[in-house]
């Protein structure tokens, strides 16, 4: 009896003593969430739809904004910009 209480002790110091086993790191880093390419006929919908609803001087002001005179000019990486700009139009 003697003898297993001594082996059983001998394995808990050898797992407690021993060298962590390097445990599989999760692969946490993520890339970046890229958002999917507006379409330039997206934007400019949802833009005509405002100048319809009234918010013409809007709209064109939202373009300009973007250093643009016109929305074909405006770089695409703006679409998300103009179209979180664009939802706010007549909502405030």
């Amino acid at each position: 009896m003697r003898s297993l209480a001594d082996s059983i002790q001998a394995v808990c110091d050898a797992m407690t003593e021993g060298d962590p086993t390097p445990s599989a790191k999760a692969v946490t880093e993520q890339e970046p969430v890229k958002e999917p390419d507006i379409p330039l006929e997206k934007v400019r919908m949802v833009l005509a739809e405002k100048s319809q609803l009234g918010f013409t001087t809007e709209v064109r002001g939202l373009i300009q904004k973007y250093g643009a005179d016109k929305l074909s000019a405006i770089d695409k990486a703006y679409y998300a910009d103009i179209l979180k700009d664009a939802e706010g139009l007549g909502n405030g």
